[in-house]
């Protein structure tokens, strides 16, 4: 049986053949993506133009969109480049997590939320995101979350806690900013995703019988 895709792994996105990137010479990532509608030139070689994207379409005519590697999505909301069977987790998805978190915290006496934080830190999650199918994810490297930098969120809220209005400023930029980034989450340079279907989750495998 094939392994799956471990997508906690530093080296977790995907390769690229050589006859996906023939016409595209800059690195993965940093090119533009050709739109709907763009038909490749015989010949092989790439229209100087195919790497922008039709003015108006996202954005500053003329601006370059990211590229969209196999088993990715561009979300125009968010301007993310996402992995497939996941969405960016909603103002209210994550307001409703910070509540139940809180009372999750309260029922293990605090002692039991933190060691249930320790186990499910390492694959990019909080105990009340493992429960709610919420994925703390690296835009830039198109990973899950590590445990240090799940520390590093972490350590950010409750320091930013400390801090006058430093909360409310936080909320505000939660709330208004189209990548629903908190200062925690902007400081760790994550973001929180839905994934129901835990398809960024390691694959756990059966012994055949």
């Amino acid at each position: 049986m094939s392994q799956g895709q471990d997508w906690n792994a530093p080296g977790a996105a995907p390769s690229y053949p050589e006859s996906y990137q023939q016409g595209y010479p800059q690195p993965p990532y940093q090119q533009g993506y050709p739109q709907p509608g763009y038909q490749q030139p015989t010949g092989g070689q790439a229209s100087p133009q195919a790497a922008l994207v039709p003015a108006g379409a996202y954005g500053a005519p003329g601006m370059a969109a990211p590229q969209v590697p196999p088993g990715f999505y561009y979300d125009q909301l968010s301007g993310l480049v996402l992995p497939e069977g996941t969405t960016l987790a909603t103002v209210g998805r994550r307001v409703g997590a910070y509540f139940l978190g809180a009372l999750l915290a309260a029922v293990t006496l605090g002692i039991g939320y933190l060691i249930w934080g320790a186990i499910t830190w390492s694959k990019g999650q909080s105990p009340v995101q493992q429960v709610l199918g919420l994925q703390v994810w690296k835009p830039q490297e198109r990973i899950n979350a590590s445990w240090g930098t799940m520390f590093l969120r972490g350590l950010a809220y409750v320091v930013l806690f400390y801090i006058p209005f430093a909360q409310l400023v936080s909320f505000f930029i939660f709330v208004t900013n189209k990548e629903h980034r908190g200062l925690h989450d902007s400081i760790a340079s994550v973001v929180v995703l839905h994934d129901p279907n835990k398809v960024l989750q390691p694959v756990q495998y059966q012994p055949a019988a």
